[in-house]
């Protein structure tokens, strides 16, 4: 009998071990991007935000937003649209009522014929996606 015991303790010690790795491996583990494209192409939509070139207010904001779609797709949030994906992405961003303010001026950008923000609101939207970024990780 006291064979039996020991047999039947070691058992559950080797199933135990297997469970554990098994969850090991097959847990979550956060996403890593890839920080130097992320900055690099970031940096690129910064500089390419020139005061004296009012054609390059727009152009900033929507870059910008797309970069931080990319982000947001890397991360596998569900969603059809940027805005979807957004919502998946609740409590991610320490401004989220900033970052969803900028979304709606890039999509009044994109759709309302016309509309053009000056230097200094693609500044702070830069600011904005800047810390967004920051906020899930990719910069």
């Amino acid at each position: 009998m006291n064979s039996t015991v020991i047999f039947l303790a070691i058992a559950i010690v080797i199933v135990g071990i297997m469970v554990f790795i098994a969850i090991t491996l097959t847990g979550h583990k956060p996403h890593e991007f890839d920080k130097e494209i992320y900055q690099s192409d970031f940096l690129s939509i910064e500089n390419q935000l020139i005061k004296e070139q009012p054609l390059t207010f727009n152009a900033s904001v929507i870059e910008a937003d797309k970069l931080l779609d990319k982000a947001l797709r890397e991360l596998d949030l569900p969603g059809k649209t940027m805005g979807e994906r957004m919502k998946s992405a609740h409590g991610h961003f320490s401004e989220e009522n900033s970052v969803w303010y900028v979304h709606k001026i890039r999509n009044q950008i994109a759709h309302e014929r016309g509309f053009q923000v000056d230097y200094n609101q693609a500044k702070r939207a830069l600011a904005t996606y800047r810390q967004a970024l920051k906020d899930l990780g990719a910069i």
